[in-house]
């Protein structure tokens, strides 16, 4: 087949996005939380809650969540620097006052004598 033969009527150009496809008109499900309001964007559900987790929480350890959840959340920081985590502790009446221990799940290392 020649380039002579070929008429700008036999082609047609289409833009090159979506592999040069036309979108169609399709249906789409209604919104089943229509009755319900939705939350504002940007706004992401953050939920202390203890029963979706294995493990068995104890009351400091839930005071613990509900106090970083709320401070997370009065402060916009998903994502609190552990200076952030010291304050609330102090917040909520802790204090160092013993010696320190060695970190749980840590081998013990034999203290050397000089």
């Amino acid at each position: 087949m020649s380039s002579e033969s070929i008429s700008s009527s036999d082609f047609v150009v289409t833009g090159r996005r979506n592999g040069g496809r036309r979108k169609r008109s399709v249906p789409v499900a209604i919104e089943p939380r229509k009755d319900r309001e939705r939350r504002p964007r940007g706004e992401r559900r953050r939920q202390v809650d203890p029963t979706t987790c294995e493990k068995d929480y104890n009351e400091e350890e839930i005071l613990f969540m509900k106090a970083m959840d709320q401070y997370k959340r009065s402060n916009r920081r998903p994502f609190p620097t552990w200076s952030e985590v010291l304050e609330v502790l102090y917040s909520l009446g802790y204090r160092k006052t013993e010696e320190a221990t060695a970190l749980p799940g840590l081998p013990v290392v034999p203290a050397v004598e000089s």
